[in-house]
């Protein structure tokens, strides 16, 4: 496995994650192992989400000819990191993810008729939703060893209609995977400050 053999502490973890997790555009040459995006998905699946409802959707470009499409639907600069990239995930939001609710929240029967019914409001739950598990999807491929790079420079529509025709699923990133090139990366650029993004009432 590539993931870490021995424990590590939580400093050490959080680090990983947030200290050294970085957006790479460049990559080894080094395959990714599919137990490892399994068991990051495993890890993601448990982060909250309304009701649940958990509509994030992952479609893997494992061909070529499936890559070759989404290049030419990427922003330029998009295109040559996404090309050697081992991984290349497609992260869409299910519109229609109340069906799998009668499931996945039991214990409120009716709960499909209200997302069913309200489809603005379905889109705008599966869209947040859809964000907050691929959030929790990078941070456990991290966790596990690898690298990301999630992008939202692309044609939406294009990729909707050649990857998703039937319209259920919406395109909301594209996430590349793998072992990165450190030596590519610039420094961090700077974050805002606890004084600039909080406010206390």
């Amino acid at each position: 496995m590539t993931y870490p053999e021995t424990p590590l502490s939580a400093d050490e973890l959080l680090n990983r994650i947030f200290v050294e997790g970085r957006s790479f555009s460049a990559w080894q040459k080094r395959p990714v192992d599919k137990d490892v995006l399994d068991r990051a998905y495993r890890l993601a699946a448990l982060g909250p989400t309304s009701m649940n409802c958990q509509p994030a959707r992952f479609l893997w470009l494992t061909s070529e000819e499936a890559r070759a499409r989404l290049l030419a639907w990427l922003a330029p600069p998009n295109v040559e990191k996404t090309r050697t990239a081992p991984v290349t995930i497609v992260v869409a939001a299910d519109l229609a993810f109340y069906d799998e609710l009668p499931r996945l929240f039991p214990h409120r029967p009716g709960v499909r008729e209200l997302y069913a019914s309200k489809p603005e409001l379905a889109r705008e739950t599966a869209r947040r939703n859809c964000a907050l598990t691929a959030g929790y999807f990078i941070c456990a491929l991290r966790a596990l060893g690898l690298d990301c790079g999630p992008m939202s420079g692309f044609d939406a529509a294009a990729v909707d209609v050649g990857f998703f025709p039937d319209g259920r699923w919406k395109s909301e990133m594209v996430l590349n995977v793998g072992y990165g090139e450190r030596e590519s990366l610039f420094p961090r650029l700077p974050r805002l400050g606890w004084e600039e993004a909080w406010r206390l009432v």
